[in-house]
């Protein structure tokens, strides 16, 4: 099967079972380059598990995953990753010990496949270090490169996720609740990151953060109980009668 276009990440029909749960309902979705698509829900919408299966985490029961242009169903994480697509995931990855540029040099030597073997030595080699400088900066972190992961807030950790991921230069970049357990105003500072960065990077973003969402998506597509119901811009979605009914008494849409 070949993709009718090579949209930076599209998916057609996507199909995922859990016994006589139906995860995801033959969903189908094409990112736009440059543009922040959010995909938004109820709980239990089925959005962990669509992002999975465009990470490569969950294969799907039926349907495909292309990246521009390229069928990569069967591909597992790593071998997306390598073509482009990068998720973010909780800190726990990053070492408590390490400093913010130890960790996002080892991120970038990581994705180049090199060994952790001598990763004491990872300051000594330039080309790991100007390319961990420059994704620090990108998510705001530079006045704290030399702390130690340990020693960061909440907000900055997750800064630092972001840093780590952008250092592989993705093609496009799926963002799992970046916003989860901040304060609002770490939110604010995240959205104006995330904001920055549209137009460099395509960006999936999945959000309970309504305000934020509304803030930055280019567009919106809601999910309830695994099937995209509505996909547009938000004043379209905004004023969706199905998406209104699907927040009632959940979540009240921002105006």
């Amino acid at each position: 099967m070949t993709a009718p276009s090579k949209a930076p990440l599209q998916t057609q029909s996507l199909v995922k079972r859990y016994g006589g749960l139906l995860a995801t309902d033959n969903v189908s979705l094409s990112l736009v380059h440059g543009e922040l698509h959010a995909i938004i829900g109820p709980n239990g919408a089925g959005k962990t598990t669509l992002i999975g299966q465009l990470g490569g985490e969950l294969q799907p029961d039926s349907g495909d995953v292309f990246l521009q242009g390229e069928c990569v169903t069967a591909l597992p994480a790593a071998d997306r990753a390598l073509r482009g697509l990068a998720r973010s995931y909780q800190i726990s990855s990053a070492f408590p010990e390490f400093t913010v540029i130890e960790s996002v040099a080892l991120a970038k030597q990581a994705h180049g496949g090199q060994s952790f073997g001598a990763w004491r030595a990872l300051l000594k080699r330039t080309h790991l270090v100007d390319a961990a400088e420059h994704a620090i900066a990108k998510a705001g972190l530079s006045h704290r490169i030399s702390q130690r992961v340990s020693e960061l807030a909440h907000g900055e950790r997750r800064q630092l996720e972001l840093a780590m991921v952008l250092v592989s230069q993705p093609k496009v970049l799926l963002l799992d609740e970046p916003m989860a357990g901040m304060s609002h105003q770490e939110s604010m500072k995240v959205v104006d990151l995330l904001a920055g960065l549209k137009g460099q990077y395509t960006l999936l973003l999945v959000e309970h953060d309504m305000q934020a969402v509304f803030a930055l998506a280019d567009t919106i597509s809601v999910l309830v109980n695994g099937a995209i119901i509505a996909s547009g811009k938000p004043e379209n979605i905004r004023q969706n009668p199905d998406v209104r009914s699907a927040y009632l008494g959940d979540e009240e849409l921002p105006e």
